[in-house]
């Protein structure tokens, strides 16, 4: 589930940003990075974001008309046909709000636009939500948990049938992604590290073209690239991230000031969301060939990455889901590697220094709480049903 590089904060506008790449996105079912600059760029890039939120200072304000972006991704194509179904804009009119629902083609830069504030909201990972804005010092609310990866990431190594096979190997993978945090967590599982191997990073456009040469040992990748990985011949999947349920979460993720100050966007999006999830449920075929179609793929294509995709169809679950304590300890998780990996920024002391609130409680420092992760607007829905 995951991404193209990241993270350089970025001023363009939505409507540049929307233009920097062709309509017809290619099927990534993983957010991950597809180009990802070095530790040293990354981190530089956070310390121009945690400027860029520092000048971003939340202000009370009403208002009536607000945009939130998605990018291409299994769980996040009920987006796009939310909006050309006309969706959003009936539970936006319920409201007497507007709601814009664009797509951006490239996941990072539709962070990058949340971030800088350009628009109110965002589809993204957990990880995502803590190391981009959350490190960036813009509060962050998770307001719709829509599902986790539950076998769309995976780790492929060639002659190989365990995780211990990985041992002085070179593993290919989008560094900093959520396809580094399922290798850190596989070896983890079986007493390994990082220093047992030795990771190159590699755009997720060129997997499938350095997976087919016989020199490559070992890759760490999403669907649709995973599911071309596991039809070639010599490669064994080793783990992957049904391993680790509920630990790679997509989410869509708005401005905490904003959305404490309109509420109604809030119910909106929820609404929208659920009434697509009915359909979804319902496997109403027009609606998931819409789906398909835009994600660039065919509706059996499509329904494979649903498989491997644990939606939360009704509110009721994503509530359950919000209030399991084991949610807090995957938050742990991702702090623990984000800190490793130098992703929470140079001024970090510890993996605790961003705070991250859950209803099973909060994660790291109190007094910095910098995401959220809200069920009560999902819960008011489900109680209104």
């Amino acid at each position: 589930m995951t991404q193209p590089a990241r993270l350089s904060p970025s001023t363009t506008s939505l409507s540049d940003a929307c233009a920097q790449a062709p309509s017809a996105a290619v099927a990534s079912d993983s957010p991950a990075v597809s180009a990802v600059s070095s530790k040293t760029s990354r981190r530089a890039a956070l310390a121009g974001a945690l400027l860029l939120g520092a000048s971003l200072s939340p202000q009370a304000m009403a208002q009536d008309s607000f945009s939130v972006c998605w990018s291409v991704y299994a769980g996040w194509m009920p987006w796009e046909y939310a909006d050309t179904q006309g969706i959003v804009d009936k539970w936006a009119k319920k409201y007497d709000i507007n709601i814009d629902v664009v797509q951006v083609n490239d996941y990072v830069e539709s962070i990058n636009q949340y971030t800088s504030g350009n628009v109110d909201g965002c589809a993204m990972t957990n990880m995502d939500a803590l190391t981009l804005p959350a490190a960036s010092s813009v509060d962050s609310t998770a307001l719709i948990l829509g599902d986790y990866s539950d076998g769309n990431d995976g780790v492929m190594v060639r002659d190989g049938d365990s995780i211990e096979s990985l041992k002085d190997r070179e593993v290919n993978l989008v560094q900093f992604s959520v396809s580094h945090y399922l290798l850190a967590r596989a070896l983890d599982s079986v007493g390994m590290s990082e220093r047992d191997l030795t990771t190159t990073n590699t755009g997720d456009a060129d997997i499938v073209a350095l997976a087919s040469n016989t020199d490559t040992q070992a890759v760490v990748t999403w669907n649709p690239q995973l599911a071309t990985l596991k039809d070639m011949p010599g490669y064994t999947e080793v783990f992957n991230s049904s391993d680790i349920p509920g630990e790679i979460l997509d989410l869509m993720v708005v401005n905490t000031q904003t959305l404490k100050d309109n509420p109604d966007f809030g119910h909106a999006l929820v609404g929208a969301w659920y009434e697509v999830m009915e359909k979804m449920k319902a496997g109403d075929e027009a609606a998931l060939s819409q789906m398909a179609d835009a994600a660039g793929t065919d509706l059996a294509g499509y329904q494979s990455q649903l498989a491997a995709t644990h939606i939360y169809y009704t509110p009721a679950e994503a509530v359950a889901a919000f209030n399991a304590p084991s949610l807090k300890d995957t938050m742990q998780h991702i702090a623990d590697f984000s800190f490793a990996q130098g992703l929470l920024g140079e001024g970090a002391p510890d993996a605790g220094f961003i705070g991250i609130e859950t209803p099973a409680g909060i994660v790291g420092n109190e007094g910095n709480v910098m995401l959220r992760f809200d069920p009560s607007y999902t819960a008011a829905l489900a109680d209104s049903q």
